[in-house]
């Protein structure tokens, strides 16, 4: 297996990963401009890339995910909740569902709370072993920090959703399951942002405030109390990543 993490603008972190030795990979969170950089890494590595997938409509920077798969001719994906709501054909991922990559497989998470679509990637090695190695995390948990869960307008039940998400999802898995989030310090997705990569369940577990709170009521003030300034052009920016 490989995995190459790329920082980019607007603290964001994109990922390309999948087996070298069948040659098949997935792109995920590409930002618009990027695109070039996934081609040439594919290139390099003899791999095809099979899917390119954003774990939600991005509010914080343009999504180059679209392009890169059209360039590609292969699936763009999102969660199946944003069949209808994008103005261009996508390909809606369930919850559960596993895309197989050679020896890799991707299991794809629906963790609603930062967005409704928001979803997160389970990655296993097979050759490495059948447990999980790691969780692409999205915009649902970070490095010290919670996705925020004001974006749609509704942050009382949305950071209720979010608590659901990591409750039901994330927080049981193996404690020694590596975390990369899609941001870190510098972003204006959650408070307090680690400039760390990168992070395990159980440390997250075990450090992270927000992850202390059992109780979903005190949890639901906790997050909606801490929350940053809205993303610069939020509305120009989704109403770009939708659009035909």
């Amino acid at each position: 297996m490989f995995f190459k993490q790329l920082a980019t603008k607007a603290s964001s972190l994109s990922y390309f990963l999948g087996c070298g030795t069948l040659g098949k990979s997935i792109a995920v969170d590409v930002v618009a401009g990027d695109e070039a950089w996934f081609v040439a890494e594919a290139q390099k590595a003899n791999v095809a890339i099979s899917y390119v997938v954003d774990t939600h409509v991005h509010a914080d920077h343009y999504s180059g995910g679209r392009q890169l798969a059209a360039k590609l001719g292969v699936p763009y994906c999102l969660h199946e909740s944003d069949v209808g709501l994008v103005e261009f054909p996508v390909r809606g991922l369930r919850d559960g569902e596993v895309l197989e990559l050679g020896n890799v497989a991707v299991q794809v998470l629906h963790t609603p709370g930062h967005t409704i679509d928001s979803l997160c990637l389970l990655v296993t090695d097979k050759r490495r072993g059948p447990e999980p190695w790691f969780v692409l995390t999205g915009d649902t948990l970070f490095v010290g920090s919670i996705g925020r869960p004001d974006l749609a307008g509704r942050e009382q039940e949305m950071a209720g959703l979010l608590f659901d998400s990591l409750h039901g999802k994330l927080l049981n898995l193996p404690e020694a399951t590596e975390i990369f989030p899609g941001h870190q310090a510098g972003s204006v997705c959650g408070a307090g942002i680690s400039g760390k990569p990168s992070s395990t369940i159980g440390f997250e577990k075990r450090y992270s405030a927000g992850l202390q709170i059992p109780d979903r009521g005190e949890f639901v003030r906790y997050l909606t109390g801490e929350i940053p300034p809205r993303p610069a052009e939020m509305d120009k920016i989704v109403a770009a990543n939708i659009a035909a």
